[in-house]
């Protein structure tokens, strides 16, 4: 920033303050304060007792970013090909474009970091301090904010923002993305129409959140959804749609409202599907109970493949307490889950949809039984003609498996 621009910004920022206004809140008031700033820096510049500013529509909206927005990351944020920004210290600052990471030449100040996350955080309610040294969450964009602080970090504040991707709305827009083929799109759609328990897994940025909404997507538009998230980032066009996120302990150490508690305050909204929007912990156990009484849901985890996504999903309720055990929530699982998703991100920054399983319902030697009914291929995913063993809930919603799982030549 020129030292012109610096000045202006930081009048605009006095006058502010004097005024008591929010800038961020009144688009139209923001621009008027910039005008009448520049007007009367130009007017001093013409004069001969400032230097002149080369473009001034270039200065009005570095100042405008600078005063409402996230002055010097702004660009990145608004720019639709960056899908997200990470600072590990302030000269070391990157950004991923389809999957793919660079460094970009920028170099902000200590000062400059934190005054960026306070400006983020004052519109969450929630904090980042010694006693706090973590936070999560949701800006009003939809974009996803992390931040941790020395001394959980050797130096410097390190700064995550995840954007919210407004594009992926359905199913049919990941196999325009060849991310998922259209005969896979087709049989999940019918799947989430007939009330199918889906589990979506796959490792950090494989597309697992939007997989999820482009799934729920699918849902009957009469149905009533209720999503839990640790911070919100589902984002629904349902008409009938609660979304619930977790709450911070307050600083007196009260307050807090965790994933399980959600989602047993989620039962009591009447629901016709809960989504979870990732599964960690001791939460997983409610959700099982709540999948083994008949309620449709839908859920996401962290995991390298189908297989391991369920071995994980059978392993995380033990954490619930030592009254829960091994035979009684693998059989749960085996039952619940109907569907296994699983994404990979490649190399090259795609994501696609690996492989689609259905367990079996039955349990051998530790392990719950899956059929695979969808797996990658040098020619895309292709069904491998098999056909679900569950299938009760396809016939009920006169649904045919056979009818989306044919194979092709």
């Amino acid at each position: 920033m020129s030292a012109a621009v610096d000045l202006i910004t930081n009048r605009v920022r006095e006058r502010v303050r004097r005024e008591g206004v929010d800038l961020a809140a009144d688009s139209d008031l923001a621009h008027r304060f910039v005008r009448e700033e520049l007007r009367s820096y130009s007017e001093r510049a013409l004069g001969g007792t400032a230097p002149l500013i080369a473009d001034e529509q270039a200065a009005a909206r570095t100042i405008i970013a600078a005063v409402t927005g996230l002055g010097p990351l702004q660009p990145f944020l608004d720019d639709p090909t960056v899908e997200e920004v990470w600072i590990n210290a302030p000269d070391r600052i990157f950004i991923a474009r389809n999957g793919v990471s660079e460094r970009i030449q920028l170099d902000l100040t200590e000062a400059d970091v934190r005054d960026l996350v306070e400006r983020m955080l004052r519109s969450t309610g929630r904090r980042v301090d010694l006693s706090s040294p973590f936070v999560d969450a949701s800006l009003p964009d939809g974009s996803r904010l992390h931040v941790a602080i020395p001394d959980i970090t050797r130096a410097h504040w390190a700064v995550n923002i995840r954007k919210f991707r407004s594009g992926m709305r359905d199913l049919r827009e990941l196999v325009r993305l060849g991310s998922l083929s259209a005969q896979a799109a087709e049989f999940l759609h019918a799947s989430v129409w007939a009330g199918l328990n889906i589990l979506v897994s796959g490792a950090t940025q494989s597309g697992k959140t939007t997989m999820l909404g482009a799934l729920l997507a699918s849902a009957p538009p009469e149905e009533r959804i209720v999503t839990v998230e640790e911070t919100f980032e589902l984002a629904l066009a349902a008409p009938d749609w609660v979304a619930l996120q977790c709450r911070q302990a307050s600083l007196e150490g009260t307050g807090e409202v965790n994933l399980r508690r959600l989602v047993k305050e989620a039962l009591r909204m009447r629901p016709d599907r809960l989504v979870v929007g990732e599964v960690r912990e001791a939460e997983s156990l409610d959700l099982l109970i709540a999948l083994n009484s008949g309620l449709p849901g839908m859920c996401s985890l962290h995991a390298n493949s189908a297989d391991d996504a369920l071995r994980k999903l059978a392993t995380l309720p033990l954490l619930a307490g030592r009254n829960i055990d091994a035979s009684f929530v693998l059989p749960t699982v085996a039952s619940s889950i109907d569907l296994v998703v699983h994404a990979e991100l490649d190399r090259t920054g795609h994501r696609h949809v690996v492989e689609i399983v259905a367990p079996t319902g039955r349990v051998a030697d530790g392990i719950v039984e899956s059929t695979w009914l969808f797996t990658r291929t040098a020619k895309g995913l292709v069904a491998t003609g098999a056909l679900p063993v569950q299938r009760e809930k396809l016939t009920r919603a006169g649904v045919d498996p056979a009818d989306y799982l044919r194979t092709t030549k």
